[in-house]
């Protein structure tokens, strides 16, 4: 794949900022329309009166468990199609699906993926083009939010549809600052919230939650907006690697004490679902993470709902330090069981499956950032007040093409756009994730960093 037709394709998946969670449209669907649109349609393969199973490879996200638990609906209107969800960790997820989508062997039929990978995979020939499929019934297409359906699409054929997409925010504990008398602002600066973690850290709370665990996609999908915020970079404009740079290794050292002096019990061990567990249960005062989180926290039985306070990410030299991101489904054209596939991926991000989740499992859980018309329904405006705008304000005011101080050869913010940042970010992530359990220094785990993300840029020269 050429590497300018690759970099629009992240571009334009990176893109996604104004016009998520902006445009609504009217919708009239209804939960009975979501048990009986797409879902009944009978497959192919079960029309032939085979039994089919469809494997599908997701990350252990909250928003995925809920597929899988509403999934016997969809069975249930297509006699003979099972569902079998291989549920991973993220780290976990990417190296399984990579591998099999990469050879071919045929393991799953449908993959849960990034914006990274999707424009990547589809131009190397990997996935099954959707675009056909989407055209036909009520699916409605046009209804995805156009920069994201751009991202995930390679010369005008779409090869994953979104199941929701984010940026990152700081959450914090309103009761708990509040008792302390400190007051989060709307724009905090990283110094501010490291202040405001030690002064609410305690043996029973710890200040703050940040991701520890090593990947490419856990420990550096946050530790990279820091690096940016603090002007640092992975690569300059001529593909020089930066890993070792003073305001990279300021920044690691900036998150590592952080972690040290404010932050949660072994945090090597901390993802996205360890931190979420933990500001729900009050282990943890403050988390900086994935907006998609505050559907959870502001959820129906969750013991802080209406206790939460939203700001934008923390910054130090930049204005704004979100990132972008989408999680898509994809059917790999190693499956065997295509048409079935695609049948329930459509049922997954249809219109009607976002009014089921509501009317099942509460209006705050519906997927965000995928599909214009989800803005539009009185129930989810009225669940998501509390986040949903600070969502929208991220997203419109992060800068993919430059989301640091100094400008990069690629587009994106919390990854590299190349093919080969899977394997650097993952083994950097692991040096860094080792001197932050005290297994060596900063300095030394990046200057070995160095070393490695160097080779991947000579091949970008």
């Amino acid at each position: 794949m050429l590497k300018r037709n690759r970099l629009a394709a992240i571009s334009a998946g990176v893109a996604v900022s104004a016009l998520v969670l902006a445009g609504c449209s009217s919708s009239d669907d209804t939960a009975t329309d979501a048990a009986t649109t797409d879902a009944a349609e009978t497959t192919e393969e079960a029309a032939t009166g085979e039994d089919v199973t469809i494997t599908v490879a997701t990350v252990n996200n909250g928003n995925m468990k809920d597929m899988e638990s509403l999934a016997p609906i969809y069975e249930a209107e297509n006699p003979g199609v099972s569902i079998n969800f291989q549920v991973m960790e993220e780290g976990d997820l990417r190296s399984a699906v990579t591998a099999d989508v990469a050879s071919g062997a045929g393991q799953y039929d449908v993959v849960t993926i990034g914006a990274y990978e999707v424009p990547q995979w589809g131009a190397n020939g990997w996935l099954t083009d959707l675009t056909p499929a989407l055209a036909e019934g009520d699916y409605d297409v046009e209804d995805i939010l156009p920069p994201v359906r751009e991202a995930l699409s390679v010369d005008g054929q779409q090869y994953a549809v979104p199941f929701y997409g984010e940026s990152s925010i700081l959450m914090y504990n309103k009761e708990v600052m509040d008792a302390a008398g400190i007051t989060i602002s709307n724009n905090p600066t990283w110094d501010e919230v490291a202040t405001a973690a030690k002064a609410v850290n305690t043996d029973d709370m710890a200040g703050i939650c940040l991701r520890g665990k090593p990947g490419w996609g856990d420990l550096f999908a946050p530790l990279t907006t820091v690096v940016q915020t603090f002007g640092g970079a992975w690569y300059d404009m001529d593909w020089n690697a930066q890993v070792n740079s003073p305001e990279f290794i300021e920044a690691v050292t900036f998150y590592k004490d952080l972690l040290d002096e404010a932050g949660q019990p072994d945090p090597v061990s901390y993802s996205f679902n360890e931190c979420l567990t933990a500001l729900q249960n009050g282990k943890v005062a403050m988390w900086y993470d994935a907006s998609v989180a505050a559907s959870m926290l502001e959820a129906d039985g969750s013991p802080v709902q209406g206790k939460m306070g939203y700001s934008h990410a923390p910054v130090k030299e930049t204005a704004e330090s979100g990132w972008l991101w989408s999680w898509n489904l994809a059917v790999p054209v190693s499956t065997k069981n295509q048409d079935a596939a695609i049948n329930f991926v459509k049922w997954a991000t249809s219109k009607d499956y976002q009014q089921l989740v509501g009317t099942e499992l509460g209006w705050s859980l519906v997927p965000p950032g995928a599909r214009t018309s989800t803005y539009s329904i009185p129930e989810y405006q009225e669940a998501a007040a509390a986040y949903a705008p600070i969502t929208l304000d991220v997203m419109s005011s992060v800068n993919p093409v430059q989301p640091g101080v100094n400008p990069q050869p690629w587009v994106g913010i919390q990854y590299v756009a190349i093919p080969e940042f899977q394997d650097v970010g993952n083994q950097v992530a692991q040096l860094v994730a080792d001197a932050i359990a005290g297994r060596g220094t900063v300095e030394e785990a990046l200057n070995k960093g160095q070393e490695i993300a160097q080779v991947a840029g000579d091949a970008q020269k």
